[in-house]
């Protein structure tokens, strides 16, 4: 059953996420636990993303495969650390055609053990390197606690992997495909996250770095956004993948994996929905532009239809003729579902050359004049795009707040602040910290990677040498 009415999001913000899931057609539940079913207006903001990271992928040689949901348990198990660091949240099949399976199998998790058991048998030569492949799929993880798109038991992403001769040269590779989804961020979300490496217990299991974008919410949570993983010579070591180097000497590859999953469409609803619903980036949205005719006049049918032929030279346009339901209701419900520009049509509007537009960030309607209208809209889809993303980055300012101490750390966090601050990096430190105030260390900025501080932890008083970005997340 749909609420309402969407309840304000300043107010409540995890009610306003949910009301919003229905409300704006996102999402609904499935009967599953844990799943969802992604509705067409948000499996086509997902696509958005998919055409612009492809897009790039491919200029640098990556090639798209596929490799098989099913995995044998036992290539789970040649990796240990990865093994354990999934185990909790594998989906296992045990029974197949009605008969018990002589080996258990796992519902996809990740894909770097059946990948790499085939790369050991496609690499043969340092000129076969270095190999880039990526999926676009759904992977499985057997999640306690879900949340639409942010935490669910299936989800869709796109998984990175790739071999190299070298170590520098997979560092190299990690940093291009995070920059890849930093780039996505903030040129076509709108959203500065904060950008840098996880910290030890935090790190991929199997991975020897990892690398993270995270997404902060105004309600003091941090999503994961994005990973790149340095994965050294792990993998390649347990699945024994081995070329043949220019001295003619067998060596392990080293490798990457990288992804981007559908949590992006909730830090996207998060990072930019008001009281009155979505607020989607024009860069990122399905539709730019829709366009209302306000009756069934035929002076009107063809302007619409002249209208829209002109704006879809340019633009990602629509045209709703649902008049049977009131100006009113639709331009509320295109509001809720974010859409930048919305363009009456009506008597006036013909008889007097111009368009009345309503934009998503503003409450007025505006006049602008039709001899020129191509050119004003791209100009105000240009505005909104960069003031959405000067307004999260204010937005990220206010919730950050460096501290020195314990006590002020407690208070920020309490406040719902993401903290700023030295930290001594260790694991038993960092468990403490979590089972005190729920907070975790998400990233120490990019910036900050080869600081070397003469300074004090704020938690427990060892020596600290960088700062840390520390906060709850979702």
């Amino acid at each position: 059953m749909k609420p309402e009415k969407l309840t304000p999001k300043s107010k409540n913000i995890s009610r306003w996420y949910l009301d919003l899931m229905e409300l704006a057609d996102l999402a609904d539940y499935s009967y599953a636990k844990g799943t969802i079913i992604f509705k067409p207006y948000a499996y086509a903001i997902w696509e958005q993303i998919q055409k612009i990271l492809d897009n790039w992928f491919k200029q640098d040689g990556v090639e798209n495969a596929y490799f098989p949901l099913f995995i044998p348990y036992s290539l789970l198990e040649k990796e240990k650390t990865h093994v354990k660091g999934f185990s909790p949240e594998l989906a296992i099949v045990t029974i197949g055609g009605g008969e018990k399976l002589t080996e258990p199998l796992v519902v996809r998790p990740t894909s770097e053990t059946i990948m790499y058991a085939t790369f050991s048998k496609w690499l043969k030569s340092y000129q076969d390197l270095p190999l880039k492949i990526n999926q676009w799929c759904n992977v499985v993880r057997w999640e306690k606690r879900t949340y639409p798109f942010l935490r669910t038991s299936e989800f869709l992403w796109q998984e990175g992997h790739t071999a190299h001769i070298s170590n520098e040269a997979a560092e190299k590779m990690v940093l291009k495909a995070l920059n890849w989804y930093y780039k996505l961020y903030t040129d076509y979300l709108a959203i500065d996250p904060f950008i840098g490496q996880k910290s030890t217990a935090e790190k991929f299991a199997g991975a020897d770095k990892t690398f993270a974008i995270e997404t902060p919410v105004e309600n003091g949570k941090s999503i994961q956004s994005a990973t790149s993983h340095n994965l050294g010579q792990n993998f390649s070591k347990a699945f024994k993948i081995q070329v043949l180097n220019k001295d003619n000497k067998l060596v392990y590859v080293w490798q990457t994996s990288w992804g981007l999953s559908t949590r992006t469409l909730g830090a996207l609803f998060l990072s930019h929905g008001d009281d009155r619903g979505l607020v989607l980036p024009p860069k990122i949205a399905p539709y730019q532009i829709v366009i209302l005719p306000l009756s069934k006049s035929q002076k009107i049918k063809t302007k619409t239809k002249q209208l829209e032929k002109k704006l879809a030279e340019n633009f990602r346009v629509k045209t709703d003729n649902n008049l049977k339901k009131s100006l009113g209701w639709r331009l509320t419900n295109w509001e809720l579902k974010g859409i930048p520009v919305i363009i009456e049509v009506g008597e006036k509007e013909v008889e007097n050359q111009e368009l009345t537009i309503k934009l998503r960030t503003r409450q007025d309607k505006i006049k602008i004049k039709q001899n020129n209208y191509e050119k004003e809209i791209g100009q105000l889809l240009d505005t909104m795009q960069n003031d959405l993303l000067k307004q999260f980055r204010n937005k990220k300012n206010k919730i950050l707040q460096t501290v020195n101490n314990k006590d002020e750390f407690i208070k920020a966090i309490n406040n719902k602040k993401f903290v700023k601050t030295f930290w001594c990096e260790s694991e038993e430190c960092e468990a403490k910290i979590k089972d005190e105030t729920k907070a975790v260390s998400r990233v120490v900025e990019l910036e900050n990677l080869n600081q070397n501080q003469n300074k004090k932890c704020f938690y427990c008083g060892k020596p600290a040498k960088r700062e840390w970005i520390i906060a709850r997340s979702y």
